[in-house]
């Protein structure tokens, strides 16, 4: 068994209510108080860890009930070894997941918190309302009866009256009030179509989470929250995911940085050679990679700079020739032969796959995957059962190559974008999170 450091979860009962904040200062506050902070993202999200790094000072990794196996969970939560607490940020509401359960579960928050054990922290939103807050409150207390709950911050409230209030209703259920934050404008993080921003564009994140941490110490409770910290025992892990070749040219920039953590990091310790270059800066990879990997990330923001980037552009075609690509999502769109943004203007990709995009006429495209693979990829067989996760405004307005997979939904309901595969290259709209485990 792995014995784990103590861990809250931050969650919420809906998106919106600022729990991304106070995770932030939480995880700030900790560890200006001397302490080594973990932190975990609970769900596929892949843009939240790198704000929890910039945060913490530590690695984030995402943990997920419906698209990881439980060695694989269990391996991912042993990277807390070594630190003196371990804070998780919930997706969407605390209890929210799909309806068929996946490997492990449903992929709710609530799950994650289970499973290692970690006592709930609830960011309530209590504006428009007061003592009411605490039926809300009690309703997710009670909903899961044996889910550990360690109480309840108070978010957006607009006066000392309206907290005394609150606080009134929070007693009178017997909830703890663990913090109570004043409404304040300055704390909503930019936001884009996907979310937030990328840490790495954020104009002054250095500031901004001083800043949320020096709010967070002033009001919340901070020996509260240590002292409600908990884990339990994990049992031993399998590994983490392979490297598909040994030496790796990753694109890295503002356009392509979507991988999930302990991707990279199963890579990494595998021994693979990870060789990072900027498309955006004109850069080709390494003419010693095995194998390109373009993630996803906004190649529709800077579709016009990928489209004048004759070095890059060369050396892909270069690579191509003899040797593997794989691209996710915005990496799949690059791949493809044209991208036409919201403007309506089309711009020129790579051409190594015939597929044709465009953002003009936006299609909400977000859940869960599982993809079994008609052909091989990068570091799978033909016939391997992928899990991830999709999430993009793309509609496909070509796509003439041969499907890479055959996929599906979380409920196991045949997806239209299937992936494409020519010659070397292959490419999907899901995000990687593991392979499925072998019955």
């Amino acid at each position: 068994m792995i014995e784990m450091p103590p861990g809250v979860l931050i969650s919420a009962p809906a998106s919106g209510t600022g729990k991304t904040t106070v995770m932030l200062g939480l995880l700030r506050a900790l560890r200006d108080d001397g302490l080594t902070v973990q932190p975990f993202k609970s769900g596929p999200d892949y843009i939240d860890p790198a704000f929890h790094r910039a945060a913490s000072g530590r690695a984030s990794f995402n943990l997920d009930t419906w698209a990881m196996a439980p060695g694989l969970l269990s391996t991912i939560a042993a990277e807390a070894q070594g630190a003196g607490i371990c804070v998780a940020e919930g997706s969407m509401g605390l209890f929210d997941g799909v309806a068929t359960p996946g490997q492990t579960g449903f992929g709710s928050s609530a799950e994650t918190a289970a499973r290692l054990g970690w006592p709930v922290i609830l960011v309530v939103d209590v504006s428009g309302q007061a003592q009411s807050a605490a039926a809300t409150a009690l309703g997710f207390r009670s909903y899961q009866p044996d889910l550990p709950f360690a109480g309840v911050i108070l978010n957006r409230v607009a006066s000392p009256r309206h907290e005394r209030l609150a606080r009134r209703g929070m007693d009178a259920a017997g909830i703890k009030v663990l913090g109570v934050l004043p409404r304040r404008g300055d704390l909503a993080l930019p936001e884009r179509h996907l979310g937030l921003i990328q840490a790495v564009e954020h104009p002054d994140l250095e500031s901004a989470i001083t800043g949320y941490a020096t709010f967070l110490r002033e009001h919340v409770d901070l020996d509260a929250i240590k002292a409600a910290a908990t884990s339990v025992a994990q049992s031993g892990g399998a590994g983490l995911p392979k490297p598909p070749a040994q030496r790796i040219a990753l694109a890295r920039d503002a356009a392509f940085s979507f991988t999930y953590p302990h991707i990279l990091e199963g890579w990494h310790r595998a021994g693979a050679e990870v060789l990072p270059f900027s498309p955006l800066a004109d850069e080709a990879p390494d003419k010693s990679a095995d194998l390109v990997w373009l993630p996803g990330g906004y190649p529709e923001l800077h579709a016009g700079t990928l489209a004048a980037a004759e070095t890059f552009r060369a050396g892909m075609r270069t690579h191509a020739e003899s040797k593997p690509v794989h691209g996710e999502c915005g990496g799949y769109m690059a791949l493809g032969a044209a991208l036409t943004d919201k403007s309506g203007t089309s711009h020129e990709m790579l051409g190594l796959l015939g597929l044709v995009t465009s953002f003009e006429k936006r299609k909400f495209h977000l859940g869960y995957r599982r993809a079994v693979l008609e052909a091989p990829m990068p570091g799978f067989d033909a016939g391997a059962a992928l899990r991830g996760h999709e999430f993009h405004y793309t509609v496909i307005v070509d796509e003439p190559d041969a499907p890479l997979a055959q996929v599906f939904d979380a409920d196991g309901n045949p997806v239209p974008e299937t992936g494409s595969r020519k010659s070397h290259v292959t490419g999907s709209f899901f995000h990687l999170i593991s392979e499925e485990a072998q019955a």
